[in-house]
């Protein structure tokens, strides 16, 4: 990942695995927050140098919504500019870290009719995500429980990432009509080789030693040791990235991918996922299942099929436009791509992804159009193109805050 002034030395670029070695919200509560108690869905605990930031709705497995966008950002620009805080932390409330954004919320928002609620939910995640991508503070964000979409979104640009043997990570946006988005474009295309294409379009889970492996964790502890690592770092009184890396290091712990890791598979993933379209993706898939059996390689072949084809053929383009494209670049283009995408004026994906995966929980998406083949050239242009004369595009704060190059 790109360097960042201050944090130049310490900011781990994610390693090449080859030398170093979904779950979304069901909640029906709306995106903009009309909680009784709106301030308590992130909580803010105070340390000796340190703030954490708490993601508070357990029950929804933390999903965002607006309400805690807005509020992540007010505080960590407040904590940025307060010399007395020398680093900023995030965690979840129960099971999760965040399986990210609410989308069953927006899935009736849509319904309702109430489309600049959802732009105000991407506007403002999206501008929290720059600024946690260009936070003057080291960051440690502890990934213990679920992690997907959004929620590796506003964890993996900061500093320091903590894995836990209950770490699920995914990006399975394409099994509900939508794109990986908050970021990913930016952080997948940036993984060793043809990972990124890999997680994208198949939506696979990795652990948190996986995690580990690929870079998308910079840390791992056991979920059982967290508490001592939490109580370290509340004695901490430094805002130098080089102590916290230490100390994050010094408790942490030691291990090793297992067979069935993701870094056992990487010369068949470049040789698949390398392919310049979906569809000769799928038939590399085809050939390589044939040729060996391998269950992970016919699993990555079943979620391909399953998918929507118009959200495969946009991610896929997505990706590897991200791998030339800054962080603030990537974000402009996903908050252009994520309302096209729930506009419905070339498919209606989005909701139906969300209604037969998470609402209705059929499990049987009717997907337009319905198979590869058909999705068209200027259906996937579409998606990339200017919102339009009058829909504003995503203004994001880069010239107070450098973006990455």
């Amino acid at each position: 990942m790109h360097k960042f002034r201050g944090l130049a030395s310490c900011r781990r670029s994610l390693p090449d695995i080859r030398c170093a070695l979904s779950s979304f919200s069901t909640t029906t509560r709306p995106l903009s927050a009309h909680d009784d108690q709106p301030q308590n869905e992130v909580l803010v605990e105070g340390k000796a140098s340190a703030r954490a930031a708490i993601l508070n709705r357990p029950s929804a497995l933390n999903a965002l919504t607006t309400n805690m966008a807005v509020r992540l950002k007010k505080f960590y620009e407040t904590w940025e500019d307060n010399p007395d805080i020398g680093f900023v932390m995030m965690k979840g409330s129960g099971r999760a870290f965040c399986a990210g954004g609410d989308v069953v919320a927006l899935h009736r928002l849509l319904n309702e009719g109430k489309m600049e609620d959802c732009k105000d939910f991407f506007r403002n995640l999206y501008t929290f995500i720059y600024v946690l991508g260009t936070y003057l503070k080291p960051h440690v964000a502890i990934l213990d429980g679920v992690t997907m979409g959004g929620g590796a979104g506003v964890s993996v640009p900061g500093t320091f990432r903590i894995a836990t043997d209950k770490t699920i990570f995914a990006t399975p946006e394409v099994h509900i009509g939508f794109h990986p988005d908050a970021g990913a474009s930016f952080y997948l295309s940036r993984l060793t080789g043809y990972i990124g294409e890999y997680l994208a379009l198949t939506g696979e889970r990795l652990n948190g030693v996986d995690m580990l492996a690929v870079g998308l964790a910079t840390h791992f502890s056991l979920r059982a040791r967290l508490d001592w690592i939490d109580e370290r770092l509340a004695k901490l009184i430094t805002d130098d990235p080089s102590v916290i890396d230490s100390t994050l290091a010094q408790y942490g712990d030691l291990v090793y991918p297992d067979k069935t890791s993701i870094v056992h598979r990487l010369e068949v993933i470049d040789k698949c996922f390398g392919h310049e379209t979906v569809e000769e993706i799928l038939d590399a898939l085809e050939v390589e299942v044939a040729r060996s059996n391998q269950d992970w390689c016919a699993s990555a072949l079943k979620k391909l099929k399953e998918a929507s084809p118009l959200s495969l053929k946009v991610s896929l383009r997505s990706i590897r436009e991200g791998r030339f494209q800054t962080l603030d670049e990537c974000l402009v283009r996903e908050y252009r791509m994520s309302l096209h995408g729930i506009s419905k004026p070339v498919s209606h994906d989005f909701c139906e992804g969300v209604r037969a995966r998470l609402v209705e929980k059929d499990l049987a998406p009717k997907w337009d159009p319905p198979t590869l083949e058909k999705v068209s050239k200027d259906m996937v242009d579409y998606y990339f193109s200017p919102l339009g004369e009058f829909e504003p595009e995503l203004k994001l704060p880069t010239h107070l805050r450098e973006a990455f190059i």
